[in-house]
């Protein structure tokens, strides 16, 4: 492909999402495809993406219709006479289209990674102008399609992570948090907003204590709701078995430490954490929400239990943390179907074909 392709992520902070852009940029580069990352000025993504080797446009981005990030698209796209633009969240959607009639109408895809139900005529009628829309599960595909979106335009793309080695220290990574060794960790890796649901998690944890009391859990992860959640465990008497280790950049090293993985979502379009966890081999307990069953099979590679249900999500975690065989055999299941679906190779070509079709 000689068209560049521009990545428009607006986002200020990192989470899951920004490392699929960073992966899908990083990937298509490597394939000699042109690559350039528009994103919010002085982001992470923009530090990351530079210290990649990636081409970045730092962008004045905020909210739906912000006149200078708007521009600033617009004069790349009179710049560039083959540019597409792939827009991975709904305020670059709302960027794009505007962007793209003051520019030059470029082709549009549009990615959608969350399984909120699209809310209005406008979200619905700007997802509707693109030249294509990608989903990451069968779920938000569902939910796209009920909010009017024809069949045709949807194209299923699961998100990906790249296939590599744990790092070395993950037991002194434990320890540094205060772990004492040898004893189980339910660890969880998720931004602590409401709809990864942390607080059904703690009460989770806390029927598991009757039962094995040496048990920790390890939450990775920040966000507006840590001093909420932070309080709720004091007040659930969990003290030091449950450690807030707050945003980490040494997930390779800590991540495959964990006796199991642990996603509690009431939300979830998919859940890129779970897909490391499956990569590295890892056991899985999670809801049955949006698209994690697409990922985890039941009774196979995990437990999947209904969201919001702080006693079978304990009963679930008591079940593989006290047998060593089930989560061995859980933890290779995972990691081959991580390997059958969920690679980011296999999500980079996936999106260029994508792309092709519309360009």
């Amino acid at each position: 492909m000689n068209r560049l392709v521009v990545h428009v992520d607006t986002a200020a902070t990192w989470r899951g999402g920004q490392n699929q852009v960073l992966l899908s940029a990083q990937g298509m580069a490597a394939r000699g495809v042109r690559t350039e990352i528009a994103c919010r000025a002085g982001g992470e993504l923009e530090s990351r993406a530079r210290a990649a080797g990636l081409a970045v446009r730092p962008v004045s981005f905020r909210g739906d219709l912000w006149p200078p990030g708007i521009l600033a698209l617009a004069r790349r796209l009179r710049q560039e006479p083959d540019g597409v633009l792939l827009l991975h969240d709904p305020h670059a959607v709302s960027v794009g289209l505007v962007a793209a009639r003051l520019g030059r109408r470029a082709p549009l895809v549009a990615v959608r990674r969350v399984d909120f139900p699209l809310r209005g005529l406008l979200s619905r009628a700007k997802y509707a102008a693109c030249g294509r829309v990608i989903v990451v599960s069968r779920a938000i595909g569902s939910l796209m399609e009920a909010a009017g979106l024809g069949s045709d335009r949807l194209h299923l793309v699961y998100e990906g992570v790249p296939d590599r080695k744990p790092l070395p220290g993950g037991r002194e990574a434990l320890a540094e948090l205060g772990v004492p060794a040898g004893v189980p960790v339910v660890g969880n890796v998720a931004a602590l907003t409401g709809h990864k649901d942390h607080a059904t998690l703690l009460e989770a944890m806390a029927l598991l204590h009757a039962q094995l009391p040496e048990a920790r859990l390890v939450i990775a992860g920040d966000g507006e709701l840590r001093g909420a959640l932070e309080a709720r465990a004091r007040a659930l008497d969990l003290g030091g078995r449950v450690v807030f280790a707050g945003f980490r950049r040494d997930l390779d090293r800590l991540l495959p430490a964990f006796s199991v993985f642990c996603l509690s979502s009431e939300l979830e379009g998919l859940g890129t954490s779970l897909l490391d966890a499956m990569a590295f081999g890892l056991p899985v307990v999670a809801t049955a929400a949006g698209g994690i069953p697409e990922a985890v099979e039941d009774g196979v590679s995990g437990r999947l239990v209904a969201p919001r249900d702080p006693r079978a999500l304990a009963g679930a975690l008591a079940e593989v943390v006290g047998d060593e065989r089930l989560r061995v055999a859980w933890g290779a299941a995972g990691r081959r179907r991580y390997l059958e679906r969920f690679t980011s190779d296999r999500m980079v070509e996936e999106t260029l074909r994508v792309i092709g079709e519309a360009a």
